[in-house]
């Protein structure tokens, strides 16, 4: 008898099916199965906030969560990891309200925002699930991941896309430190002003 191969997952057997069916999942360099098996990755950006649409003329979307890297497992409703860069801590509800169902309670969610202190980490309970978010440094998200993670840039070079998505989803999994709790409100009341990324750079 020959071995049975597993086959590898579809979008639409993962939290991910929505949102695709949406048109959410934007400019990927990564949308299909990881090397795990079960595992299906994304990495590029969300669309939060769609622009009206003129005829059949595609636009950009008004708002979106840019550097995304997630992954969700075959027949889980929930996303198991999901991280993103946000130009402001206020869009945080929009994210949550774009995910949805897709989030769940023991999901690793982490926001990179540019308006926050650079010297506070906070956890923000949303939608029935818990948000890290914490400061950019003028890095991407992924080299924040690996910082924040003790994983070794050098070690993943080495793996393609899905192989690095990989191995931060499986350190991100295990994540248990605590930052200070709060609301979105009073995280809104604490944010600095928005700071023009391309300021001061060379044109």
């Amino acid at each position: 008898m020959t071995a049975t191969v597993a086959a590898e997952p579809e979008i639409t057997t993962t939290a991910f099916a929505r949102l695709g069916a949406e048109g959410r999942l934007l400019n990927p360099v990564l949308k299909g199965p990881t090397h795990k098996p079960g595992r299906f990755g994304f990495r590029g950006e969300l669309a939060l906030r769609f622009a009206a649409k003129l005829a059949d003329e595609a636009r950009p979307p008004e708002l979106s969560c840019d550097q995304v890297i997630a992954v969700a497992h075959a027949g889980e409703p929930t996303l198991a990891f999901f991280a993103g860069y946000l130009l402001s801590f206020g869009h945080l509800k929009e994210v949550a309200d774009a995910l949805g169902d897709s989030l769940g309670p023991t999901g690793k969610y982490f926001v990179f925002c540019n308006n926050i202190d650079l010297s506070r980490r906070y956890q923000v309970p949303m939608n029935g699930a818990t948000f890290y978010v914490l400061p950019i440094d003028e890095a991407t998200v992924y080299n924040e991941l690996l910082e924040l993670l003790y994983l070794e840039k050098g070690e993943l070079k080495k793996l393609d896309t899905a192989g690095k998505t990989d191995r931060v989803a499986d350190a991100a999994l295990k994540f248990n430190a605590v930052f200070d709790t709060i609301s979105y409100a009073e995280g809104v009341a604490r944010i600095g002003p928005v700071r023009n990324p391309n300021e001061n750079r060379p044109v």
